[in-house]
């Protein structure tokens, strides 16, 4: 595993400890509020966000295991952490004005990160740079941002669904994001772009390669591959959709039979990744050897 939790340090609850700690939590929920339960808002109603539930208490439970750097290794860096904080701040009031939630729910992070620095240093930042990842990705992303993802994904999967109905003799017309059979037009809405299983399989594959990858140039090839397996899983559903409706019956293309057909195939997509997260452990201890090592690693 490549993580490898640290030892975590004994210290006794006294109340030279429980004070700052109650008086930094009231200070934190007093200028993050609004930005947390809009957050917890978006998880819970938009399928979009949903992710983020099951990725931020994921994200604690791994902290938690990792635990703190031993007090020794630890180096506060009060100035910096302050410097941070601060910066952070502002930019929550300042995105506040402009009603930016996204870089309103960033400040919040970056309120976490300065007051880790100030008291731990940035080698707890280091120690805890999967949890950290996994909380970033947990934010939504801004509504332009996805719209303008969802677009080229849409186009994308149609193009990809079409190709193949036509290889099965299918006659198509493909006019955008729409699909013309016979007696049937698919229309390859926004939900069905693929973003979201692109968004879980990222998510994934950085949690798969914290955990089971040592070398950075592996977990990064493991977050290239996220792209084209969704993009090709996706173009399958697409097509399975319009195999379906065109020789079994339309009702085969919307509703639960739809809903699981999607479940399933990312179910697929997520078998591939781990598959591929294999091969890489593989190759890793394969070749190890001292040039493949990270450095500092004996």
């Amino acid at each position: 595993m490549a993580t490898t939790p640290g030892r975590v340090e004994s210290t006794p609850w006294r109340g030279s400890n429980v004070v700052p700690l109650a008086v930094g939590t009231v200070g934190f929920l007093f200028l993050f509020w609004a930005p947390f339960t809009l957050l917890l808002r978006d998880w819970w109603h938009d399928p979009e966000a949903a992710h983020g539930l099951l990725l931020a208490p994921l994200a604690v439970w791994l902290a938690w295991r990792t635990g703190l750097i031993e007090r020794s290794e630890a180096v506060p860096r009060p100035v910096l952490g302050l410097i941070i904080l601060v910066g952070a701040i502002a930019l929550r009031y300042g995105s506040s004005l402009a009603a930016e939630l996204f870089t309103m729910r960033m400040s919040m992070l970056g309120a976490m990160i300065g007051v880790i620095v100030a008291v731990r240093g940035l080698r707890q930042l280091r120690v805890w740079w999967l949890p950290a990842t996994l909380i970033i990705l947990s934010v939504p992303l801004p509504a332009v941002v996805m719209g303008s993802l969802a677009l080229p994904l849409q186009l994308e999967a149609s193009r990809m669904g079409a190709a193949l109905l036509e290889w099965r003799q299918v006659p198509v017309l493909l006019s955008g994001n729409v699909i013309h059979i016979p007696g049937r037009s698919l229309f390859v809405t926004e939900a069905c772009s693929g973003l979201r299983s692109l968004t879980a399989l990222i998510a994934l594959g950085v949690l798969q390669g914290g955990l089971w990858l040592r070398l950075p140039a592996a977990r990064l090839l493991l977050l290239m591959v996220t792209l084209p397996v969704a993009m090709a899983v996706n173009g399958v559903r697409v097509f399975l959709t319009g195999f379906l409706v065109f020789f079994v019956t339309p009702e085969l293309g919307e509703g639960f039979m739809h809903y699981s057909e999607g479940w399933v195939l990312f179910l697929f997509s997520f078998g591939i990744l781990g598959g591929v997260t294999w091969a890489l452990t593989w190759a890793e201890s394969r070749f190890n050897s001292p040039l493949l090592r990270p450095a500092g690693q004996s």
